[in-house]
């Protein structure tokens, strides 16, 4: 009897480190959650299932029951509304990554490290997330305000439903000029293609990513240790390379 309590105590065991962390990611981390999933796989042995999107769809597909157990959100905003409706585990989020703007094109020669190509405006149209929907897209707009440029170039913006949708905009050509993630362009400490201007963190509100526990995941241990994880030394570094502070 002994023998079988035994047996199925590591049968339960094994099943339940076999079963994967459902994690909602926000696009603009999709490039370091990889090389995070595959780190904390390889050092902790649990198994990630992430899906890539909109912040704030993952906000309604979480209050439909959609079965997340960890969110990485591209606001803090998102992670505090989910907590105080009881979707998230109270005092469970934290800031794991500050997002940086840029202003990117694929064309090498077409933006300058001032950014003085907004100032003369010798483009057709320019990508921006939708500032009233995304975090990055409301850098943009406070960016674009600060030079007095936000009036006169809106007949020329573009808008994405997130900056997932913006960068696709501008990476595939449709548009030649736009603001995204630094961590959508940059690999290793370096812009990977093309021009930029990196835009100084004074001319928009801090872009604080929060991570949270939601209630499914509650007392799922693998969660909370991916939680602990992005903490960690080894994780902080990937983010580092891909221009995160």
């Amino acid at each position: 009897m002994f023998k079988k309590v035994i047996t199925c105590c590591l049968l339960f065991c094994a099943t339940a480190w076999s079963q994967p962390i459902h994690v909602a990611v926000a696009s603009n981390f999709a490039a370091p959650i990889q090389k995070i999933t595959s780190s904390f796989e390889q050092d902790t042995g649990y198994k990630l299932s992430v899906s890539i999107g909109s912040t704030g769809k993952f906000y309604t597909q979480i209050k439909s029951g959609a079965p997340y157990l960890v969110l990485l959100a591209a606001d803090e905003d998102t992670p505090a509304r989910l907590e105080r409706e009881g979707f998230a585990v109270t005092g469970s989020s934290f800031t794991y990554a500050s997002g940086k703007l840029i202003l990117w094109s694929k064309d090498p020669n077409m933006i300058d490290d001032k950014g003085q190509v907004l100032l003369k405006g010798n483009f057709e149209h320019i990508a921006m997330a939708d500032p009233k929907l995304a975090p990055y897209g409301l850098a943009a707009k406070q960016t674009l305000e600060k030079l007095g440029l936000y009036k006169s170039l809106s007949p020329k913006v573009v808008r994405g439903e997130n900056i997932g949708q913006t960068f696709l905009f501008v990476n595939t050509g449709s548009v030649r000029i736009g603001f995204v993630a630094m961590s959508q362009v940059m690999r290793d400490g370096r812009i990977k293609e093309g021009s930029a201007w990196i835009v100084p963190t004074d001319d928009y509100s801090a872009i604080k990513q929060n991570a949270t526990l939601l209630k499914i995941g509650e007392k799922n241990i693998g969660a909370r240790s991916f939680l602990e994880y992005l903490k960690s030394t080894k994780a902080l570094g990937i983010m580092k390379t891909y221009g995160y502070d």
